[in-house]
């Protein structure tokens, strides 16, 4: 290695191999120094350090003409420690580059990686001079080509998409037909028997829970756990390497390339809305120490402190133009060298603040608009904070979906059996135009889920009332109460028949509701087979079997499966349930039926004072085959077969009356009262059950207590 590097540029900023040499650039705007640190191949020693004598425009670089893929190296920055004014430069602590491409080793937790003296009587403003780099991971240069041959992105659109929330490690770890080796890794995720499984269920998009390079937080540790979650982010270009077999960057590559080949998107769960460095009282381990008061958010009124909207300690400060540098270039990276589909934005809401609170859309997600790259991708938002006015749920962006927590709770109210509800239940059913439709946005802005990784499973979800935490190590006091769950009768696991046969009902309830309404549905990993956290609604530390998919399936867990399987292919097979537009609430092409008609048991169209009415648990739909108003990709009209949905809540029978529509007669072909979900009982035909084969409209239907049914019949002509 030289002893005498070049200049080198000040863009691109991070370390880039350019098959010579490997120029190296850092942003640090008020550091007076910046010395780069060179690792041996393991990082446990330095075997070189060089001062930057170049700085340009803030930037500080050099190039190094032998230096090659697979070099270890981290920074060492200089300036003042003054916490009062937000300065916290500590040139004994080694720092990781922001723009680190790989890291290698893991944060040894040690009173040395904090910049002043823990224990001290004068806590942060005191001032440490142990050294950080033997408990530090550091960078390593990688080589970026890959042979992507004819890879090409499925591009699937907005409303054909499936999305299934899955944990890279959690999803493979007890999968019993990948190699013991490659469990819980992205090789893993590109193993065949895993992609004919995402292939077989029918989803289009994965969503891949936090990739970034993670920290295990300390307190963590100290009780013997992780995070699984990955809600910790240390840095925003290097794929996290536990979950790596190879420890190579290609091997997520590979696994994007695998799933697109088999025609599924691959979105990642993005954290740039905080770090893993925490309040002020946090260690220094990247950002904090390159330049504190440009990266994050500090209070205007005490410095010393940070604003903190994210409820972990730091908000990355995206009103510096530097670190929305760092964000965008992260997020190209990943669309344009790692090849993903889309990003999910955790706490997106706090990426948006201004100085006086959260606007419609602040710098970032204007340049993402006008990205050629980006504004093509994927965009969803989990659109709230902590901070005040933080829930900003259908008030995102044009271009932008959202997780739609209204539809979950709605869902859950209606199903849990509470009254007053079907107005709400209607509204989400339908795409929550209310939300979306008034700024011009679609269905698809709608992400519809049920559950996520945050709280219950499906399967807990009507097993417990109470959250059940205590694994966790924080006195069970961690989590949400507001669950809106319901046990059907006994709290946890249960042997007796009849609550085994309602909680699998419920389960068929919420899978076919979410899965017919309008908008992208969105599944959370495992709940097609009964997953179960044991209660657990705060899983974010249980790297272990509790959140681990088992992928055992008995009869019960199979029958799921099955009809998980069945209701996406009638979602895909049926543009009724995939709309690009809202219902009008009117008759279209000239006809005399409304696109969308609400039905009341009686079979009487709903009034307006009867969505109010508290007892009221039942409805029925019509949605109308000829009333889609859209055309197909090569502008034919669409039309699809007639639908009615009969939805009830309550604990007894209810007879319907079929709609006195003219037409052809009425076919059962979903039904949750069944184990099946299929019109009839197990073992029988529907000849065996005629009220399940064909009813004539204005015939009676009787639908089982909690339950819903799907009926269809061919649309008669326009």
């Amino acid at each position: 290695m030289t002893d005498r590097p070049w200049p080198g540029r000040p863009y691109p900023l991070g370390a880039t191999w350019d098959g010579e040499g490997v120029n190296f650039a850092l942003f640090a705007g008020d550091a007076l120094l910046v010395e780069l640190c060179l690792f041996d191949e393991d990082g446990r020693h330095e075997i070189g350090r060089i001062a930057f004598d170049e700085c340009t425009d803030q930037v500080w670089h050099c190039y190094l003409p032998q230096a090659r893929p697979g070099l270890v190296y981290g920074y060492r920055v200089h300036g003042p420690y003054e916490p009062a004014l937000g300065l916290r430069f500590n040139p004994h602590k080694l720092v990781l580059d922001p723009y680190a491409k790989a890291i290698t080793g893991t944060v040894r937790w040690h009173d040395a990686l904090y910049g002043y003296t823990r224990g001290h009587e004068r806590e942060d403003l005191s001032f440490d001079r142990r050294d950080s780099a033997p408990f530090m991971p550091k960078a390593r240069v990688i080589e970026t080509a890959f042979s992507w041959g004819a890879d090409r992105r499925p591009d699937v659109p907005w409303n054909e998409t499936v999305i299934y929330e899955l944990n890279v490690r959690g999803f493979t770890m007890r999968h019993p037909d990948v190699p013991e080796a490659q469990r819980g890794t992205y090789a893993a995720l590109a193993q065949q028997p895993v992609i004919d499984y995402l292939r077989r269920l029918g989803v289009t998009t994965v969503e891949l829970m936090p990739v970034h390079a993670f920290v295990d937080e300390r307190q963590l540790v100290e009780r013997g756990l992780r995070n699984y979650w990955g809600y910790n982010t240390l840095g925003y270009f290097a794929p996290e390497a536990r979950y790596s077999a190879s420890g190579r960057v290609e091997e997520f590559k590979s696994m994007v390339k695998a799933l697109h080949s088999a025609g599924i998107e691959v979105v990642i769960d993005v954290v740039y809305n905080h770090t893993c460095e925490g309040n002020h009282l946090g260690p220094t381990l990247s950002l904090r120490g390159i330049d504190n008061a440009a990266y994050y958010r500090l209070d205007p009124a005490n410095p010393r402190l940070y604003t903190d909207f994210t409820g972990c300690g730091n908000t990355v400060n995206l009103l510096h133009s530097r670190t929305l540098q760092l964000v965008m270039d992260s997020l190209r990276y990943w669309a344009e060298e790692m090849h993903v589909d889309g990003f999910r934005f955790d706490l997106a809401p706090a990426l948006a603040r201004a100085a006086g609170g959260v606007e419609s859309w602040n710098s970032l997600f204007d340049v993402i608009r006008q990205d050629p790259v980006l504004s093509r991708a994927k965009l969803i938002a989990e659109p709230w904070d902590v901070g005040a006015g933080g829930y900003r749920v259908g008030n995102f962006p044009a271009g932008w979906a959202e997780w739609n927590d209204r539809y979950r709770d709605g869902m859950r109210t209606y199903w849990k059996g509470d009254g007053g509800a079907i107005g709400e239940f209607a509204r989400r059913l339908t795409g929550s135009s209310d939300l979306y439709g008034r700024s011009g946005r679609l269905p698809h802005a709608s992400i519809n889920f049920v559950t996520s990784h945050d709280g219950f499973t499906l399967a807990d979800l009507v097993s417990y009332n109470e959250r059940h935490n205590e694994a966790n190590g924080e006195g069970g006091t961690d989590g949400h109460n507001h669950n809106l769950s319901w046990n059907c009768g006994v709290e946890g696991p249960s042997d007796d028949p009849r609550v085994r046969a309602l909680r699998a009902r419920q389960q068929r309830n919420f899978l076919a509701t979410l899965l017919l309404s309008q908008g992208v549905p969105m599944l959370l990993a495992g709940d097609e087979i009964g997953r179960t956290q044991q209660g657990n609604n705060n899983a974010y530390c249980q790297d272990n079997e509790v959140s681990w998919v088992d992928w055992t399936l008995d009869a019960e867990r199979a029958s799921l499966l099955g009809f998980v399987r069945r209701l996406i292919q009638l979602r895909r097979e049926h543009p009724a349930f995939r709309r690009r537009d809202f219902f009008q609430g009117r008759p279209l092409h000239g006809g005399g039926v409304k696109d969308i008609l609400w039905l009341r048991p009686d079979g009487g169209e709903m009034s307006d004072h009867e969505w109010e009415r508290e007892h009221a648990r039942c409805l029925a739909v019509y949605l109308a085959g000829d009333g889609l108003n859209e055309v197909d990709r090569r502008g034919r009209s669409l039309r699809d077969d007639d639908f009615l949905m009969l939805f009830n809540a309550h604990h007894e029978e209810i007879a319907f009356v079929l709609p006195s529509l003219p037409g052809e007669p009425w076919r059962c072909v979903l039904d949750t009262a069944w184990s099946d979900g299929a019109g009839c009982p197990p073992g029988a035909s529907s000849a065996a059950d005629p009220s399940r084969a064909a009813s004539p409209p204005g015939a009676s239907y009787a639908l089982q207590g909690r339950s819903l049914s799907l009926l269809t019949r061919p649309s008669a002509p326009t």
